[in-house]
């Protein structure tokens, strides 16, 4: 659509509710840069035997592209969310993706694992900027009563990354080698550029949080309990998820076509699982829906033994398939509805958890696998999960007892 002055004018910060007219392309737009960001976070994860075996390196040192790149969003989302605050997302959204594009075109030219893991860590600046960004971007462009399923619909891109993009890139992964798999991020990233720059309203600029705000967001015992539920989720599935291929291969001699199809089991139900998310946390409630999800990764990994061949192992994680994707984005919702107004910051904290999460969880997974306790993974991730669920839980009653000082 043409980016006239009228539609910039008809999106202002004080009136959010004038924007029921944006057109639903810009939420089909940022779900699908999310799709991107996906699918190039979880590449490494479905190449990881063959970046290992092509640049001469362990598993577990192939593995620290994901801790360490998980790190660096884990720092740069809240540092981020200061430093762009005043800028236009059309714009900073799409260099956002054309960054991510090119440097993973770099990453597939890199002749060693020391220059592929410099410029990987360049590369996924990108994640802290809009994953982050496009949720803060929710309060502008939808009004209050849509806004929980427009954000559980934009995060819709990270499961699609994992029913589509992250089996597609392991098999091109297997087939042609771990070059390819990233050259195909570089196409996706720039067919997400060219989208996002052509939907995306001039004039978006959500307001930036002072010092006061990031004070208060940090006091704030409810948001920071959701942020700690999201550092626990997120490193209790990483410590088993980030090896599946290696694991897969090891345990039952699966073939790189077998891995594809199990991620694209696995990323179906993700996709099923926030899609259900997504039509029903209005009715149930966010905190309600946290603690749904939650649950269903814990039942996986309680029975994750009972996997004995890789058909078994399917059946077993349905459950943590479907609570996969809906956790973070019924979290996503939950923090909004928490504070709407610390949303730019609150959301950019919950995406330095993700992340972190991610980096805890990986490095933990790669020491239990140098000790040789491949088989002890999925009890560190449900011991985890489990702590992920109490904190949910005090997290919602910390909500209710600052809900009813604010309205005695």
């Amino acid at each position: 659509m043409r980016h006239s002055a009228r539609m910039t004018t008809a999106l202002p910060a004080a009136h959010p509710s004038e924007t029921k007219a944006t057109p639903r392309g810009v939420l089909w737009a940022l779900m699908f840069g999310n799709f991107v960001i996906g699918t190039g976070i979880m590449v490494v994860a479905g190449t990881l035997n063959e970046i290992a075996a092509s640049l001469a390196v362990s598993i577990t040192t192939a593995g620290q592209l994901v801790s360490a790149g998980a790190l660096v969003v884990a720092i740069g989302a809240p540092l981020f969310a200061t430093l762009v605050a005043g800028f236009d997302r059309r714009r900073l959204l799409s260099f956002s993706l054309l960054w991510y594009a090119v440097l993973h075109a770099v990453c597939a030219a890199m002749p060693s694992f020391g220059s592929l893991l410099s410029v990987r860590v360049l590369a996924v600046l990108s994640a802290a900027i809009f994953t982050p960004q496009a949720a803060s971007c929710i309060g502008l462009l939808v009004a209050a009563p849509k806004r929980g399923r427009a954000i559980t619909f934009v995060f819709l891109g990270w499961a699609v990354a994992s029913v589509l993009g992250l089996p597609i890139g392991a098999l091109i992964g297997g087939l042609f080698g771990w070059r390819a798999a990233f050259a195909l991020i570089t196409v996706l990233g720039l067919i997400s550029t060219v989208w996002v720059w052509m939907t995306m309203p001039n004039g978006v600029r959500p307001p930036a949080l002072s010092l006061a705000s990031w004070r208060q967001t940090l006091r704030s015992s409810a948001l920071m309990l959701c942020i700690a539920v999201t550092v626990l989720s997120a490193a209790a599935q990483f410590a088993l998820f980030s090896y599946f291929a290696p694991y897969f291969k090891t345990q039952f001699t699966a073939s790189p076509g077998e891995i594809s199809l199990f991620f694209a089991w696995f990323g179906l139900f993700g996709f099923i699982g926030n899609a259900l998310m997504s039509r029903h946390i209005e009715r149930i409630g966010a905190s309600a829906s946290v603690m749904t999800a939650l649950a269903c990764m814990a039942l996986s990994l309680a029975a994750w033994s009972l996997g004995t061949n890789l058909v078994l192992t399917a059946l077993v994680a349905l459950p943590w398939a479907l609570g996969l994707f809906a956790a973070n984005s019924a979290q996503q919702a939950r923090l909004v509805g928490l504070g709407p107004t610390l949303a730019s910051g609150s959301i950019a904290l919950n995406t330095s958890g993700m992340y972190a999460g991610q980096a805890i969880g990986t490095a933990s997974g790669g020491w239990l696998i140098a000790m040789g306790r491949f088989d002890s993974l999925h009890w560190f991730s449900l011991a985890g999960m489990l702590a992920a669920m109490v904190v949910s839980a005090w997290a919602t009653r910390a909500a209710a007892r600052n809900d009813r000082r604010a309205h005695p």
